[in-house]
C-alpha cells in the first residue's frame, strides 16, 4: 500500500489526460430473462474468480462463455487488494464480447474501488497491480515524468520517487479518461434491474432510490467524465463517492431488521422486488438474504489476502428460484416472487 504522496502523484498523472467524449447511458432494465448469475467483489482474486464461474456454468474449461442467453452480473470491485486485477479486467472485457455473440449479456457494474482508482485514490492498490503494468522502460518513464513535477526539496522528491513503483505511471495513464481501462470503465453502469431485481455494488439507499437506475447511471457517468475535476475537488458531495451513494452505501447490509419498512419504500420507488448487493463482506462467509429475501448480500470475501476464511461464490436466479453456488455445494436462497409492475 502506498501513501498520500502517491495519491497526489496519481492526480497529477491523471490531469495529463484530455476529457473523453460523453457516451450515451447504457440501457439499465431487462425483463423476461430466464437465467441470471451474479458475483460480488473480486479484488484481483483471478484464479478463484475463474473457478467459481466454471462451477456456475458461466464459462467452460477454457475460460470462454458457455452460458448461452444467461445474463451475468459482476457487481464491481474487480480492482485493489489483489495482484491479478488486470487479468480479471481483461477477462471481463473478453467475456462481454463473447456473451453478446451468444445472445447473452455480461453486465459489469462499477464498484467503489473502480471509482476510487479513476479519482486517483490508490491507497488500497497493491504492489502486484503496478507490476502488471511495468515494462523494461518503466523506470525511465517514471524518471522523465518526475522531471515535470515540482517538489519543495530534493529530499521530498527522492522520497516520492522511492514510493513510486515501476508501472505506476503506465497504470495511472491506463485508468485515465483516455486510457485503455479508463474509457471502458467510464461507460459502465452503476446499477441495473433484471426481472424486477436491482443489482448495485453498495446498494440503493432511501435518498437515491427515487432517481431510478437511468438517472443514477447518468449522474455517476458525468461525475467521472465531464465533471471529473469537480468530483475530485469535492468527492463527498458527489453521488459517486458520498456515503449513501450506490457505490458506498452499507445500510442494506448493516441496518437492523427494524429497517424493513424503509427497504419496502426503497423497492417501491425502484419498482423492484429485491436488491442484490456486494461491498460488505457477509459475517458468515456465505451468501446472505436479509429482510425476507428482499436484500441479498453476495460479497463472501473472494480475495484470501483480504478476508481470512472467505470464499468464492455466485448467486443464480432461475425464474423465481435463487441458489447460492459455492465450489463444494449449492444452497437455496429466498427470493420474493415477481409481482405485476415489478
Amino acid at each position: 500500500m502506498y501513501g498520500t504522496v502517491l495519491v497526489w502523484i496519481a492526480l497529477s498523472v491523471a490531469s495529463l489526460a484530455s476529457p473523453a467524449a460523453v457516451h450515451a447511458a447504457s440501457p439499465c432494465e431487462w425483463d423476461n430473462v430466464d437465467h441470471i448469475v451474479a458475483v460480488g467483489d473480486v479484488h484481483g482474486a483471478y484464479d478463484r474468480y475463474v473457478e467459481i464461474l466454471k462451477t456456475a456454468g458461466v464459462i467452460d474449461a477454457g475460460g470462454h462463455w458457455a452460458a448461452g442467453k444467461t445474463h451475468f452480473v459482476q457487481l464491481g470491485d474487480v480492482v485493489d487488494r489483489g495482484s491479478d486485477s488486470r487479468k480479471a479486467l481483461d477477462f471481463l472485457r473478453r467475456l462481454e464480447r463473447e456473451a453478446q455473440s451468444a445472445g447473452g449479456q455480461a453486465h459489469v457494474l462499477l464498484g467503489n474501488h473502480e471509482a476510487a482508482r479513476m479519482l486517483g485514490d490508490l491507497r488500497l492498490t497493491v504492489a502486484g497491480e503496478y507490476e502488471a503494468f511495468a515494462t523494461a522502460e518503466s523506470e525511465k518513464l517514471r524518471d522523465r515524468y518526475f522531471k515535470t513535477l515540482k517538489f519543495p526539496s530534493t529530499a521530498e522528491r527522492d522520497l516520492a520517487l522511492a514510493q513510486t513503483p515501476p508501472g505506476f505511471v503506465e497504470m495511472r495513464q491506463a485508468f485515465g479518461r483516455d486510457g485503455e481501462y479508463g474509457r471502458w470503465l467510464r461507460q459502465l453502469p452503476v446499477t441495473i434491474k433484471i426481472n424486477g431485481v436491482v443489482f448495485a455494488h453498495g446498494g440503493i439507499s432511501p435518498a437515491v432510490a427515487p432517481m431510478g437506475c437511468a438517472a443514477i447511471n447518468d449522474q455517476v457517468h458525468r461525475e467521472l467524465t465531464t465533471d471529473l475535476d469537480k468530483t475530485r475537488a469535492a468527492p463527498l458531495e458527489s453521488l459517486t463517492a458520498r456515503v449513501d451513494g450506490p457505490l458506498w452505501y452499507r445500510g442494506l447490509a448493516q441496518e437492523p431488521e427494524s429497517f424493513a419498512p424503509q427497504v419496502g419504500e426503497i423497492l417501491s420507488a425502484l419498482a423492484a422486488r429485491a436488491q442484490v448487493i456486494a461491498h460488505t463482506v457477509t459475517a458468515s462467509g456465505r451468501i446472505t438474504p436479509r429482510f425476507d429475501g428482499r436484500v441479498i448480500q453476495i460479497d463472501t470475501g473472494m480475495q484470501p489476502a483480504y478476508v481470512e476464511g472467505g470464499r468464492a461464490s455466485a448467486l443464480e436466479i432461475h425464474r423465481d428460484e435463487a441458489t447460492a453456488i459455492y465450489l463444494d455445494r449449492r444452497d437455496p436462497v429466498p427470493l420474493p416472487k415477481r409481482r405485476s409492475g415489478a
